[in-house]
């Protein structure tokens, strides 16, 4: 008995006591999934020459100030501008020239102004021209070469981006700045600023490859109106306006049209090219004619015009114009009293100009 009484007393202390465990210990010791082990590092003992030991500190001594400031981001334009102020000039002087000769000196200035803009399916194109001319000879008075005010705008709609064709719209305005005479004479103006003025409008098609300045406009409904806006020449019946209505004393029973509309069919073409180093050809052409009232007469306005250029500010300049209009009448002959004797007739006008200037584009 004694013997199995000790027996069960060592059997109940092999049984080890109860342990408390922390909740708490356990769930960081879960939380934990990586453990780092560290190498142990050693001091180098041996240093290469040229190398230093230096614990990093941030310094600023070596730093500069910001210069220049960082751009900002532009938004591209989809306008492209030219702006060109020309002045050329041709002078002849004589002395003790035996085979004889008069000292002249003529002068031409210019401005041409483009604004265009192009986006996708959309192109629309501005330009103004300002053209005054003068000339100055021996024994006689200055005299006007060139006057002119043009401007144009043609705005396009493109379908499909790969195509040349355009659905367009065009509007045209055309006048001059002074006064014009049929020299020697003075006294009498045969045009003046807004006496002729053209206005044209009219929608179409345009033709314009890219990559080429090449521009074909043909517009099957076009409106024509020519201002006269002067009381004597619009009385005249100048530039097909109707006439004023006069009495047998020459007085004004009722006063000339000032405006003279037409409507009809409208081309134009545009083409400049380079056709050697440095020498440029620009060709610019207006053809209309009346549906009503005089279909088949055509109107014409053709520009040639050959540049050499030298170098970025001198050029010089070929150039030829003609015009044809049934509207302008020449050799009209008016009595004292106002009255028109002989209307006159349409002719071909024609003008050359050769000589060498000033050009800068800005």
């Amino acid at each position: 008995m004694l013997l199995l009484g000790g027996m069960i007393s060592r059997a109940q202390d092999s049984i080890p006591p109860a342990v408390t465990v922390d909740s708490a210990a356990i769930d960081s010791l879960i939380a934990v999934d990586t453990i780092v082990i560290r190498e142990i590092q050693y001091k180098i003992k041996i240093v290469p020459r040229g190398v230093k030991l230096n614990n990093p500190v941030i310094s600023f001594n070596n730093t500069k100030p910001l210069i220049r400031r960082k751009k900002k981001f532009v938004v591209p334009s989809f306008w492209e501008k030219v702006n060109k102020i020309g002045f050329i000039l041709n002078e002849v002087a004589f002395v003790n020239w035996n085979a004889g000769g008069d000292n002249s000196i003529s002068a031409l200035a210019k401005l041409d102004f483009e604004r265009n803009y192009k986006f996708r399916h959309i192109q629309w194109d501005n330009v103004m021209a300002l053209r005054y001319g003068w000339n100055s000879q021996e024994g006689q008075e200055l005299r006007k070469t060139e006057d002119a005010i043009r401007v144009r705008s043609t705005f396009g709609y493109q379908k499909d981006t790969l195509s040349p064709w355009y659905f367009s719209v065009k509007g045209k305005f055309n006048t001059q700045f002074t006064d014009g005479f049929k020299y020697p004479d003075r006294s009498t103006p045969i045009s003046r600023f807004m006496a002729p003025g053209y206005f044209f409008l009219g929608a179409g098609a345009s033709f314009i490859p890219k990559g080429k300045d090449f521009d074909l406009y043909f517009s099957p409904a076009s409106y024509k109106i020519t201002f006269v806006l002067d009381e004597i020449l619009a009385n005249q019946g100048a530039f097909g306006v109707t006439p004023a209505v006069l009495d047998d004393a020459g007085n004004v029973l009722v006063p000339g049209d000032r405006t003279f509309t037409e409507f009809g069919l409208f081309l134009t073409n545009y083409w400049e090219k380079e056709l050697f180093s440095n020498v440029i050809i620009e060709h610019a052409l207006s053809l209309y004619t009346d549906y009503i009232r005089s279909f088949g007469n055509i109107d014409v306005d053709w520009e040639l015009t050959f540049r050499f250029t030298v170098n970025n500010f001198i050029e010089a300049t070929l150039g030829t114009h003609i015009i044809y209009d049934d509207d302008i009448k020449f050799n009209r002959v008016i009595d004292e009293n106002g009255t028109v004797v002989n209307p006159g007739g349409a002719r071909i006008q024609f003008k050359q100009l050769l000589g060498i200037g000033i050009l800068y584009e800005f």
